[in-house]
């Protein structure tokens, strides 16, 4: 039995040894392959940091910096989907698992994390200096804070004059939407309706979205109404069960993306049939369902819903010539 049980060490022992192996050379292998990757695309410039939040990496691609690596590449590409990340981008796993052997193999010049992320810090730190940047924090405004956080990464990454054009486009965008509403109201005589801006959670329970959020520093600057006025929390929104939208005035927004079969469901639901725009089958009040928008995100993201909403919005065509849905740079 004694020999039995060393023989069972030995092969435990071996084929942890295997494993390891096998962890070391496959991270070996990701970073011999981020070595021969491309010159950056045309507009980007290659960074020595990687980039665990969407919020970060969409902000660095919006001043035109391709980090080594991001998190969860493939499940930005699903939920932010533009800026799209400059094609080499490494995935890094997940975002609160990061593979900590290719970051280790990749030694990056610094570790870009936001607050949510700081259990990591510790363990990080151990690979490159670790920089956590806030953006939605309480008692704070949001629009300022996604300004400050952009002077921020282009300080960082030497993209200074690049950061500044994004928060002056960003800024005249929205002033033009601004001024294209009203314009548009004083043809018509009647504003836009508030909106109550929400993403799916299941068929009956969604994220609203009110103070704090990015959705609501967006349509602040153009002049339109949130409907919901209720608390929220530090990110902007509450989550709450389609029954308590029922009663609210306004214009749904949904952004996608949906849960698994979310259309058809909805097609079946009488909670959704009574909700506002939906039971007066009025194309002027009708639920507007967006491609998906960063809930989270920076000035890129702002600039994607700001025009996604403008161009349901406003009518005038010749208001909306020139712009694009993605904020890039």
């Amino acid at each position: 039995m004694a020999l039995i049980s060393l023989s069972l060490l030995a092969v435990g022992s071996a084929s942890a040894a295997a494993t390891e192996e096998a962890v070391a050379d496959e991270a070996a292998a990701d970073v011999a392959a981020m070595k021969q990757t491309s010159q950056p695309p045309a507009g980007f410039v290659d960074r020595p940091i990687v980039a665990l939040d969407w919020t970060l990496a969409e902000t660095l691609t919006g001043i035109g910096v391709r980090a080594m690596g991001v998190g969860q590449v493939a499940t930005y590409a699903s939920w932010v989907a533009q800026p799209a990340l400059p094609q080499g981008t490494r995935d890094l796993g997940l975002r609160t698992q990061p593979n900590l052997e290719q970051l280790a193999a990749l030694a990056p010049a610094d570790i870009l994390i936001s607050p949510m992320l700081s259990s990591l810090a510790p363990r990080l730190s151990a690979i490159a200096p670790v920089t956590s940047i806030a953006i939605y924090t309480p008692d704070a405004d949001t629009w300022q804070t996604l300004v400050k956080a952009t002077r921020q990464l282009g300080k960082l990454t030497q993209r200074e004059p690049q950061a500044e054009q994004l928060i002056r486009l960003s800024t005249a965008r929205l002033a033009g939407y601004n001024a294209a509403l009203r314009q548009q109201a004083a043809r018509k005589g009647q504003s836009p309706l508030p909106l109550l801006m929400v993403q799916f959670m299941d068929d009956r329970h969604v994220r609203i979205f009110g103070d704090n959020s990015l959705f609501q520093a967006v349509i602040e600057r153009m002049g339109i109404d949130n409907a919901w006025q209720g608390d929220t929390n530090a990110w902007g929104f509450a989550t709450v069960s389609l029954e308590k939208l029922v009663t609210l005035k306004g214009r749904m927004v949904v952004v996608e993306p949906l849960p698994p079969g979310g259309h058809q469901a909805l097609a079946h639901n009488g909670l959704w049939q009574a909700m506002p725009g939906v039971r007066e089958n009025s194309q002027a009040s009708a639920p507007l369902f967006l491609p998906p928008v960063w809930s989270f995100g920076a000035l890129p993201s702002a600039n994607r819903f700001a025009a996604l909403l403008a161009s349901h919005l406003i009518d005038d065509e010749a208001a909306l010539e020139g712009e694009t849905t993605d904020g890039n740079h």
